[in-house]
C-alpha cells in the first residue's frame, strides 16, 4: 500500500504534517478528516529502491514518442495571473455556483472562456483534481502562487459550511477592494515621481554640462581670484558628479544592498517596518493601509467560518509589516490562552484607540467579524482621504524643492558675474 505525505491544519489552526498509508489520495483524505484534520496538501511518497536489486541493470525503455517536457520556463512565458483576473474568475465562479451549476461543470465553462493562458492551464489542472476526488480547496492549494492561504482557507470553510457561493462572492469583493486601495495609492504616486525625476534630470544636466563651462569662464575672467563660497560649492559638487561618478554610484548601490540585506534579518525587517509607519507624511498612510488590510482579512475569514486561531495565523502572514505581524502574534497567543483580542492590540501601541474600542465592543456583543469589516470600510475611506491630502501636499513641496535647487544654481552662477562687473567698473 503506498504512503502519502500530508500537510494539514487542526481545528485550532495549527499546522501538522506526517505520512499515512492508503490505497489512494481520497482514502487518506477521508482518514484525515475523521481525525479532525483539514488537509491542504497530499503527495504520494515514491517507494525506496530495494538495495538488493540496485546492482541489476535497468531495462531500457521502449522507443516511442517523446513526452512533453514541463519546463518552468513555459509557465513564465505564458504569463502570470493578475489580481484583477483572479477577481473576475472568482466572481464568475460564484455566479455559476449560485445559479445551481455543479462545481466541476462551472470550472469547465470558465476554462473554455478564459483568455489568460496561465489561468486557463491552472483551471484545467483544478478540473482534473476535482474530477479525481479532491475538494475544491485542495485543488486550489496545489497552486500557492495564485491562490494564497487566505483564499484556500476561506474556500475550505465555505465547502464545510455549504456556502461556497457566498464565500466566493466575499473573496471577490475582498480582492476587488484590496486592489482598489493599491491602485489608488500607486496612482497618487505617479505625479510626484514624474516631477522628482524631472527635477533630478534637470539638475544633473546643469551640473554635468552647464556648470563646468561657466566655472572655466569665471576662473579665466577673475584671473586667479577665488570664486564665491556658494559658487565654489556648486562647482565642487559638479566635479564630484563628473569625475567620481562611479564612486557615487557605488555608494548608492551599497546603501541599497545593505538595506536589502538588513530587511532579510528579523530584527532588521522589524526596524525598517517600524521606520515606515513612523516616517513623516507617508507613515500615517502606510499604517492606515496595514490596519485596513488586517481588519478586512480577519473579518472576512471569521465571517466565512474560519477558526479564529487559524484566521490569525493567516492574517499574520499577509500583514505585510513586521510590526503589525508581531502584534497579531501576541493576539494569537492571547486568544489561545482564553483572553481577548483587544488587550494585546492596545498594548502594542500600533493600533489607534478607536480601532481597539470597536474591537472591544465587537467582542462584548459577539459581533467581532461584522465590527472588523466596518473598521476596514472606515479605514478605506480614511486611506482615500489621506492619499488625496498627501498628493495635494507633495505637489507644492516638489515644486518648491525644484525651485530651490535651480535657484541655488542660478544664484551661484550670478555671484561671480557681479564680481567681474565690479572689477570692470573699477
Amino acid at each position: 500500500m503506498p504512503n502519502f505525505k500530508y500537510v494539514a491544519a487542526d481545528s485550532q489552526g495549527a499546522e501538522k504534517s506526517g505520512v499515512m498509508q492508503g490505497s489512494n489520495r481520497a482514502v487518506v483524505m477521508a482518514k484525515l478528516r475523521e481525525s479532525g484534520l483539514f488537509p491542504s496538501r497530499i503527495d504520494e511518497v515514491a517507494p525506496k529502491a530495494d538495495p538488493r536489486r540496485s546492482a541489476k541493470p535497468a531495462a531500457k525503455p521502449a522507443a516511442g514518442p517523446k513526452k512533453e517536457i514541463n519546463m518552468p520556463l513555459l509557465s513564465f512565458l505564458t504569463g502570470r495571473v493578475k489580481k484583477k483576473q483572479l477577481m473576475i474568475f472568482t466572481r464568475q465562479l460564484a455566479t455559476l455556483i449560485d445559479a445551481g451549476v455543479p462545481l466541476l461543470r462551472a470550472l469547465q465553462i470558465l476554462q473554455k472562456q478564459e483568455p489568460n493562458p496561465a489561468l486557463k492551464r491552472i483551471i484545467s489542472q483544478m478540473c482534473e483534481a476535482v474530477e479525481g476526488g479532491a475538494t475544491f480547496a485542495e485543488a486550489l492549494a496545489q497552486h500557492p502562487k495564485v491562490f494564497d492561504r487566505l483564499f484556500v482557507n476561506m474556500v475550505r470553510a465555505g465547502e464545510i459550511g455549504g456556502v461556497l457561493q457566498l464565500t466566493l462572492a466575499r473573496l471577490a469583493e475582498f480582492v476587488e477592494k484590496a486592489e482598489k486601495i493599491k491602485t489608488k495609492v500607486k496612482g497618487a504616486m505617479v505625479y510626484p515621481i514624474v516631477v522628482l525625476l524631472m527635477a533630478l534630470g534637470i539638475t544633473a544636466f546643469l551640473m554635468i554640462v552647464i556648470i563646468p563651462k561657466f566655472t572655466d569662464i569665471f576662473r579665466d575672467l577673475l584671473k586667479g581670484k577665488e570664486l564665491p563660497i556658494l559658487t565654489q560649492f556648486v562647482s565642487n559638487f559638479s566635479d564630484v558628479l563628473i569625475h567620481r561618478f562611479p564612486m557615487v554610484l557605488g555608494v548608492v548601490v551599497a546603501v541599497v544592498l545593505l538595506t536589502r540585506l538588513l530587511a532579510m534579518t528579523k530584527p532588521g525587517r522589524y526596524l525598517l517596518d517600524r521606520l515606515k509607519i513612523t516616517m513623516p507624511m507617508f507613515g500615517d498612510l502606510i499604517k492606515k493601509v496595514s490596519i485596513s488590510r488586517f481588519s478586512r482579512t480577519l473579518g472576512t475569514l471569521m465571517t466565512s467560518g474560519v477558526q479564529i486561531l487559524q484566521a490569525l495565523n493567516i492574517v499574520r502572514e499577509t500583514a505585510g509589516n513586521a510590526v503589525i505581524s508581531n502584534a497579531i502574534q501576541k493576539v494569537h497567543d492571547s486568544v489561545k490562552e482564553g483572553e481577548t483580542v483587544a488587550g494585546p492590540l492596545e498594548a502594542s501601541k500600533v493600533f489607534p484607540s478607536m480601532v481597539v474600542s470597536m474591537i472591544m465592543v465587537g467582542e462584548e456583543t459577539g459581533r467581532l467579524p461584522e465590527m472588523l469589516v466596518k473598521i476596514a470600510d472606515n479605514y478605506d475611506t480614511e486611506v482615500d482621504a489621506a492619499v488625496d491630502g498627501l498628493t495635494s501636499i507633495i505637489e507644492p513641496i516638489l515644486i518648491i524643492f525644484l525651485a530651490v535647487v535651480v535657484g541655488t544654481i542660478v544664484v551661484a552662477m550670478f555671484m561671480p558675474l557681479i564680481d567681474i562687473i565690479s572689477s570692470l567698473q573699477g
